[in-house]
Order: structure tokens, then C-alpha cells, then sequence
């Protein structure tokens, strides 16, 4: 049973333990096996240089944000030689005095929305560690690191050298603030060969990369709608649940105009920007409860200047325990009320290891199971409901009996749908439309009666 107050995992029912794609045996991508390449390179006395994703243009990718002459600059460098070319005499290291979402900031890649789910899982240790391997270091160096993703159904290990992409000695992506930190950029580096390159990560939606670090339920809310229909209620209590059941919740802002550009507005929030949601609370202002939402910008820096923000006067209105949530200093760090939240942010997503953030229930336990299916072309792409083929779509059958019947409730179902494409790069994968239908199947039963 899970320690009380804690959400039981619903994903490692989908495995037998140890089997291949289960947490603790992933699978291995591109059949690359991390201690095997490891040994190798140690016992040879080389380092690692990754052939499936090799540092070169090719895994960089058309990124939008470099000018031709730029890509033909980049220069992809090991983290010793990176901090040597910055005249940094430190030795690099992979993660210092643990993991923390004030770790790293933005760079060239237009990937905010995977570093908003970055930020999001530093707050999950235990997630984070089945994502990261800490026992990773740069002593008995070979050049080669891994990390795990949830791709599909199955865990993954990724493996990747560490050569990374750098513009006059600067990371060309995401740069740790510590100096001589690695951790996140090698996971982005993880991602982007996961994606098909760093190009391939522009633009996203943060649920795509919660997902591939939990392999759990993600859901998506339309804040103004929820807003405008009177559900604030339902959405903190939602939002207070997901917080204590290990979630990972991040939410975005609306693109100003038709293109997909992050200009600054005049309240300090970026435009068509991710952002990951770090915490809630309620204070006390002049005997009436305030519901806020404390939110980090991906950049490490410009933030929110409205109320509650960290320079706003409110704070000085409220307890001296209060007033200590508050920290004024330029991090992307912010508080904003509830209501402005809805107004001025278009979505928010939650995505746990389970659906227990609904209702709060966290004592509740799931049962879960996944089906593998194909639509055929001519023998089981039946089309929508309104097609004369319907039927021939696959179809399946699931009963639903209740457990405690001192729980009207206790009928809980969530079927979620997710397509597999077969394209390798992220940005040239097609995804067709697709959907589900639910029906009740009434049972009916008959008397037979005999006539004598």
C-alpha cells in the first residue's frame, strides 16, 4: 500500500516486473546498450562518440533562430573543453548539490515548452531520478551518458555522447547557471535525438514532454472557458489535488497575432510561451482568502509584474508568514491570483501517474490496461460513426463493476488514445485524425417459460 497522502503509481501495473520496457529494465534505444558502449570505450581508452546521432548539422538540424552562416560556426565541444574555451578552470560536473528547477536557462531552441516540463519534474524527485540516473559523473570518464524516457507504451534508455552544440564557446541551447553543471543540457541533448534533432524540437505543447517523463495521464484545461463557466472552485481544488499528487503541471500563453513569436507583453508575461507551475497556496489579505499560483518562466528571468508579483505592495498587507512566500529577485519566479491566471494564461496541463489529481482520492488504487491496435486501410479503417463501415474499426469490451459499495463513485474510468507515428523526426511526423466512441452495452436477460 502507498504511504498515506501519496498517489499509488497505476504505471507499474503495466509491466511485469523486470521485463523489457518496464521502469527498471527500459528498452533500449537504437539497441544501444549504455554499460556495454561504456565498457568498451573505457577498456579501449576513447571516448564515446555517438554514430546514431553524431555532432554534426545533422543532429542540429534547420533551426529557424540561426542565420545559415551561424549553423556553419557551431561547434560541437565536450564540457571540458567548453569551460576551457570559457577559461572556467573548474572540472565539469554532472549535477551539483542536487537538482533544481533554478538550474539552467532558455537558449537558441525554441523548446520552452520541454524545459517547463524540465522545471515541472525537478519538483518530483522520485520521477526524476527514473528520468535522470544520478550515479552519472564525469570520474572514470568515457564521454557517454543515458537517460530514460516513457516513448509509446515502454521505457526507453537513451544513450548519447557528450559533444553539444556550441556558438563562440557559449552552449548554443540550454546552459546550466552553475558553470560547470551539465545535467540539462545533456538531457536535452537525450530529447532531441528522441525528436530526430534539436530543430525538431521547436514548438510543442509541455503535456507531449510530461508524458515521455511519466508515461502517465495528461489532461489539458481551457482556462478562460473554465474561467468564463464559473468553475474556479473545480479548478483549484484540481489544481491543489494535482499538486499533492506528484504531478507535473505547466500551462501557456496565447501567440500575439498570426505568428508564433515571444514578444513581451506590457504585463511582464511572454507571449506563445510555456511555463511550468511550481506551487499554490492561499493567503490572508484583510480577513478575505487569496488563491495564488506561483509560476516559473523557462528563461530564468522576466516575469509577471501585476499583482502579487514579486514587487507588488499587496505583499505588505499580509502576515509575516505569508509575506515569506514572496521572494524578490529576478529568477521567472512568480505569484499571480487565480483569476488572473485563468485571464491571462489560454491552457494549463496536469500529467500525473495517475488520475487520483480529479477527485484527491489518493488512496484510491487503479487498474490499468493497454490495448495495441491498427487502423488497416480496406479491413479495419472503418471511419467515423457516421460511415457505413463503422463496424469494422477494432473494438473492445471493458466492464466495469464496483469495488466498495460505500462508495457511490467507485465506477472511475479514464480511457486515454494516443497515436504512434512513423516518421523519426518530430516536425515531418504526420498525425491523422483520429478518435473514439463510447456505448453502453445493456444486457438484457429473458425468462424462458415452458408450457405443460
Amino acid at each position: 500500500m502507498p504511504e498515506n497522502g501519496t498517489c499509488a503509481s497505476v504505471i507499474n501495473l503495466r509491466y511485469q516486473d523486470g521485463s523489457e520496457g518496464s521502469p527498471s529494465n527500459p528498452a533500449k534505444y537504437k539497441n544501444q546498450a549504455y554499460a556495454q558502449l561504456r565498457e568498451n570505450c573505457l577498456r579501449r581508452g576513447s571516448l564515446f562518440v555517438d554514430s546514431t546521432f553524431p555532432p554534426d548539422n545533422r543532429s542540429l538540424g534547420d533551426l529557424s533562430s540561426l542565420k545559415s552562416w551561424q549553423e556553419d560556426e557551431v561547434e560541437w565541444l565536450r564540457p571540458a573543453e567548453i569551460l576551457k574555451r570559457q577559461n572556467n578552470s573548474s572540472e565539469p560536473a554532472f549535477c551539483v548539490q542536487g537538482a533544481s528547477r533554478f538550474d539552467f536557462g532558455q537558449g537558441y531552441v525554441g523548446n520552452c515548452w520541454f524545459l517547463a516540463s524540465i522545471s515541472a519534474l525537478t519538483l518530483q524527485k522520485r520521477l526524476l531520478a527514473q528520468v535522470v540516473p544520478m550515479d552519472q559523473t564525469f570520474k572514470n570518464y568515457a564521454g557517454i551518458f543515458h537517460f530514460r524516457f516513457w516513448r509509446f507504451g515502454q521505457w526507453v534508455d537513451v544513450v548519447i555522447d557528450d559533444h553539444l552544440p556550441t556558438l563562440n564557446n557559449q552552449l548554443l541551447s540550454v546552459h546550466c547557471n552553475g558553470g560547470n553543471e551539465f545535467w540539462v543540457p545533456l538531457l536535452e541533448k537525450a530529447y532531441a535525438k528522441v525528436c530526430g534533432s534539436y530543430a525538431d524540437m521547436s514548438a510543442g505543447l509541455p503535456s507531449e514532454a510530461c508524458k515521455d517523463f511519466t508515461g502517465g495521464v495528461a489532461m489539458m484545461f481551457q482556462l478562460r472557458e473554465v474561467h468564463s463557466a464559473g468553475h474556479d472552485v473545480k479548478l483549484w481544488n484540481q489544481l491543489t489535488n494535482a499538486t499533492e499528487c506528484n504531478s507535473l503541471i505547466c500551462c501557456g500563453t496565447a501567440q500575439k497575432g498570426d505568428k508564433l513569436v515571444n514578444t513581451v507583453a506590457h504585463t511582464g508575461l511572454v507571449d506563445a510561451h510555456a511555463y511550468s507551475i511550481t506551487g499554490v497556496t492561499e493567503v490572508t489579505y484583510y480577513g478575505s482568502k487569496v488563491r495564488l499560483v506561483r509560476i516559473m518562466n523557462p528563461w530564468g528571468k522576466t516575469e509577471w509584474n501585476g499583482k502579487w508579483s514579486d514587487k507588488s505592495d499587496l505583499w505588505n498587507s499580509v502576515s509575516q508568514a505569508d509575506r515569506e512566500k514572496c521572494f524578490n529577485r529576478d529568477n521567472g519566479e512568480f505569484w499571480m491570483e487565480l483569476e488572473d491566471f485563468c485571464h491571462y494564461f489560454l491552457m494549463m496541463f496536469i500529467c500525473c501517474e495517475n488520475p487520483n489529481f480529479l477527485d484527491g482520492d489518493t488512496d484510491t488504487q487503479w487498474k490499468c490496461q493497454i490495448y495495441d491496435g491498427k487502423w488497416v486501410a480496406g479491413r479495419s479503417a472503418g471511419g467515423n460513426v457516421n460511415s457505413s463501415t463503422f463496424a469494422t474499426n477494432p473494438q473492445y469490451r471493458i466492464q466495469v463493476t464496483i469495488l466498495d459499495k460505500d462508495e457511490k463513485e467507485d465506477q472511475n474510468i479514464l480511457i486515454s488514445l494516443m497515436q504512434k507515428p512513423e516518421q523519426g523526426h518530430r516536425k515531418k511526423r504526420r498525425l491523422n485524425p483520429v478518435g473514439l466512441t463510447l456505448f453502453k452495452v445493456c444486457i438484457r436477460k429473458f425468462c424462458l417459460l415452458n408450457r405443460r
